[in-house]
């Protein structure tokens, strides 16, 4: 392993692919900084760039965009207590105290180092775990990759939603999207109407530009025109004063909150659907309850800071153990990833290490030297991202609608792709107001294929034979699994 690990930072030390990792970072960080953005959003319409890269420069450039918008959500929730992701919420619990106490730069730097350091953790357990998953995942046939699926469905279905039949129906509608185009055993045409731009099916940059990016855009505008316009409540005066240091010793010194922090997301991370803010709230718990003065917390404790970036940014490595050695993304920024290889000709499963370990082992070495950049870059911006934090969003948001159409319409050149994106914006902004999920959606539509694919070879291989399930245990297992989260849901309703 080691041997490959090396000869991954040989392919990985290029002009190139540095280039591409620390304008994926930069531009991560931008976008995190924004409030209502964020990395999903980021990578969403900056996936159609990645069709002219080669596939490492590519994976390793979205890499470097959710590892920066990961951390750049912490910025505005210091500064202006809005935070800019989901699962930065946590920082402005004590991040925002400490701005209004005039140590802004001191907060920041906890985040950006926390940041960083959680990464780096992720990263290492991501090369020691992916090789035992993927041998284990070798074993799997048709009908174990098929249980794996349904529970990952159903496991996806209750975490990502509120309710688990909404979750539920948005996977299934996300399965049957994947179905349209032609058949893959037969060729025959499937609900594509004689429409030709369907043979292939749907374009997965204009279903995830549309739902996750131009639907989250076009619902900012709305509230935007609706409100009459924005301000911003931020710590601007205080801000100025606040250049305080922060030393390497001082910050290791809380190394038992890091560790513990990073583990924490690393776990969850491993586990496909719990999602990164969730990470962020137990790793915050935790860290609380340890503290031998939990009464600080939400007062501008650096610790509260530290549990929270380094279990949100500690979810960005390992989740790709499951992408990797399953095929199965742990998150909607894992499942935007699992769609780049896929672009890029990679199918991420137990064969991918086989087939193409040259570029696994190179990701990893990129994923290493990220962190060193993503240190150096979030270091040198940090007067520099309060600047953009600030930016009024009706100055941000329509360029990225123009972006979210460009992207989209460059590939093919098609005004089909377009179409679809708009659509798919329109069903976006509906789900997000009846409560359905887009996560659930997307996943869905990007493994529709891979599980009718395992779905049909177990039904040619043992027809409808159920006895087969008593000699795989590992298929009885995840099965039973599926049955007890429905069951529990159910029983759940009706209290």
């Amino acid at each position: 392993m080691l041997e490959a690990l090396f000869a991954g930072f040989e392919t990985a030390l290029t002009f190139t692919n540095l280039l591409f990792i620390f304008a994926g970072i930069t531009l991560g960080i931008i976008i995190g900084v924004i409030p209502g953005l964020g990395s999903v959003t980021a990578m969403a319409v900056l996936i159609p760039i990645t069709f002219y890269m080669s596939p490492l420069a590519a994976i390793a450039f979205l890499v470097g965009v959710n590892k920066g918008g990961t951390s750049g959500g912490a910025v505005p929730a210091i500064l202006l207590n809005s935070p800019g992701t989901p699962e930065s919420a946590a920082s402005a619990l004590d991040g925002y105290p400490m701005a209004q106490k005039g140590q802004a730069h001191r907060a920041m730097k906890f985040a950006l180092y926390s940041s960083v350091t959680g990464d780096t953790i992720s990263d290492i357990l991501l090369i020691l775990l992916v090789v035992p998953f993927s041998a284990i995942a070798l074993q799997f046939g048709p009908l174990e990759f098929t249980s794996v699926l349904l529970f990952a469905f159903v496991l996806l279905s209750g975490i990502a939603g509120k309710s688990l039949i909404k979750g539920l129906i948005s996977i299934s509608l996300g399965v049957f999207l994947s179905t349209i185009g032609l058949d893959p055993v037969e060729s025959t045409q499937r609900m594509t109407f004689d429409e030709v731009h369907l043979y292939d099916g749907f374009s997965l940059a204009a279903i995830a530009i549309g739902a996750l990016a131009l639907a989250s855009v076009i619902e900012q505008l709305f509230d935007l025109w609706r409100s009459g316009g924005e301000s911003f409540i931020a710590v601007q005066l205080k801000y100025a004063q606040s250049k305080s240091n922060l030393s390497a010793k001082e910050f290791f010194g809380y190394w038992k909150t890091i560790g513990r922090s990073a583990l924490i997301g690393s776990m969850v991370g491993m586990l496909p659907g719990l999602g990164v803010t969730l990470a962020a709230f137990l790793s915050y718990g935790a860290t609380r309850r340890a503290s031998s003065d939990p009464d600080s917390f939400g007062r501008g404790n650096p610790e509260g800071i530290i549990a929270t970036e380094a279990a949100n940014s500690a979810v960005v490595g390992s989740n790709l153990i499951p992408t990797i050695a399953l095929g199965i993304p742990g998150n909607m920024a894992a499942a935007l990833l699992l769609g780049a290889f896929i672009i890029h000709g990679i199918v991420p499963g137990p064969f991918m290490l086989t087939m193409h370990g040259d570029l696994v082992y190179a990701l990893f070495a990129s994923m290493i030297l990220a962190n060193g950049i993503h240190l150096i870059v979030g270091r040198v911006g940090i007067p520099v991202w309060g600047l953009v934090s600030r930016t009024p969003k009706s100055i941000i948001l329509p360029p990225v609608v123009v972006l979210c159409i460009v992207g989209v319409y460059l590939p093919g050149q098609s005004l089909f792709d377009v179409s679809v994106m708009l659509a798919f914006a329109g069903l976006g902004l509906v789900m997000r107001r009846t409560g359905f999920s887009l996560v659930c959606l997307v996943i869905g539509f990007l493994l529709g294929g891979m599980f009718e694919t395992s779905l049909r070879q177990a039904l040619l291989l043992y027809k409808t034979d159920v006895s087969v399930l008593l000699e795989s245990p590992i298929a009885l297992a995840f099965l039973c699994l599926v049955i007890v989260i429905l069951g529990r849901s159910a029983f759940k309703s009706k209290k």
